[in-house]
């Protein structure tokens, strides 16, 4: 009976020893998580354009978020960082890597130009290079990735952007500049610098396109894009109201 009781009993603080170290790795990985998230809170979106195609897609192979935009239009770094990598690739085209202090390295693919050269100092908001198609793309866009310390070619450290980004669905219009913590941050028609981020004001601007959501209606998009709903028909030789999911639609 006693021997029974003392097994019973180093069991029981065996469990308790297992429970505490379990409870302590969670705890570490909530730290780490946290000090992830304080330090690219402030990271603004890269370019403007309309989000048209998003993480995980394409049978898990997508590992970044498309924006769909202007032909050389700026693109802007989401952070502070140094230039890892700067080339031409086959599948990427005209493409930039940079790494961040919080060991985090953001990819900027499918280049009209490239501004920046490896080993360059980068504030957030320079402008790196403009928005082309170059490499294996389809059409104008900013292809952009995340990586926690490093980008391998199995992309076994991606991670969603919109967790640091802020989120978006397809069809969203966004804006290059801003962040999705703070609203007076700088719109991506002009340079950003550091040191007078607090003076700038948000400037309004215009995509060319919208990829229709659910839900939407020719009303809701005219009054996010700053466009008629006439317009919207005339542009788009529309006979009726009548829109579907996926549908592109030109805005001007």
């Amino acid at each position: 009976m006693y021997d029974y009781i003392k097994r019973f009993l180093i069991a029981i603080i065996m469990a308790l020893c297992v429970s505490l170290l379990f409870l302590g790795g969670t705890h570490s990985k909530a730290a780490t998580l946290l000090e992830e998230k304080s330090d690219t809170e402030r990271w603004i979106w890269p370019a403007d354009g309309v989000i048209s195609d998003t993480y995980g897609t394409r049978q898990g192979r997508h590992k970044g978020i498309d924006i769909a935009g202007k032909w050389d239009s700026p693109v802007l770094a989401v952070g502070e960082g140094v230039v890892v990598k700067s080339y031409f690739s086959d599948t990427y085209g005209n493409v930039v890597f940079i790494k961040h202090p919080s060991n985090f390295v953001t990819v900027y693919a499918h280049l009209n130009h490239r501004y920046v050269q490896e080993g360059q100092s980068i504030k957030q908001g320079d402008c790196i290079g403009k928005m082309g198609r170059t490499g294996q793309a389809t059409g104008t866009h900013l292809h952009f990735e995340t990586h926690r310390n490093e980008w391998r070619y199995d992309k076994k450290y991606a991670l969603d952007p919109e967790k640091l980004l802020g989120s978006a669905a397809v069809g969203d219009i966004v804006q290059g500049g801003i962040a999705s913590s703070e609203k007076n941050v700088l719109a991506v028609s002009s340079q950003y610098h550091s040191s007078n981020s607090n003076n700038v004001k948000q400037k309004s601007f215009k995509v060319s396109q919208y990829i229709v959501k659910s839900g939407d209606t020719l009303s809701t998009i005219a009054s996010k894009s700053n466009v008629s709903v006439e317009k919207i028909k005339k542009i788009n030789h529309l006979t009726s109201d009548i829109i579907k999911p996926k549908q592109i639609l030109k805005l001007n």
